[in-house]
């Protein structure tokens, strides 16, 4: 069996998937706020760039560039995971092992992440965060999904 290891690199940009549980709720924009919330205490108390973010219902897209000397985003997504949980009740169809390690089932326990690699990778993450509502069919236009960056990084 293989062991995942994740990026150590200090400073570097990174594109991530997070992901609720069960893919067929809509928790993050049906609590949109509390996220707001958790996402902005994790960024004032561990500070990072957001590059671009996209939140879906049921799942959301983030490219950070972490400050030089800092290779902490596995503490930022558990933070973040842990305050959202926080404000909202437990899964009720929660395994036996997630209620021992006290975790609410709300989030998938892995997230993905990718090591942004140059420019051209950038943009690439950037559009295909911005693209995914289009993608999801949840709009036509990526300027009309609320709850994304695109607006921001497209018009300064």
């Amino acid at each position: 069996m293989s062991l995942y290891r994740r990026s150590q690199t200090q400073g570097a940009a990174f594109f991530f998937t997070v992901a609720l549980a069960d893919r067929q709720t809509s928790l993050l924009i049906d609590h949109i706020d509390v996220l707001r919330q958790a996402y902005q205490r994790v960024a004032r108390d561990y500070p990072f760039q957001t590059m671009a973010i996209c939140v879906l219902p049921n799942h959301l897209h983030a490219l950070w560039q972490l400050p030089p000397n800092d290779n902490a985003y596995p503490l930022r997504w558990s933070l973040i995971k842990r305050y959202f949980s926080r404000e909202l009740p437990a899964n009720e169809q929660r395994s036996l092992s997630k209620i021992a390690k006290r975790e609410k089932g709300i989030w998938q326990r892995r997230y993905w992440e990718h090591q942004i690699r140059d420019d051209d990778d950038m943009q690439n993450h950037i559009n295909y965060i911005h693209f995914n509502p289009v993608k999801h069919g949840l709009v036509t236009n990526a300027a009309d999904w609320p709850y994304s960056s695109y607006s921001k990084t497209m018009n300064p």
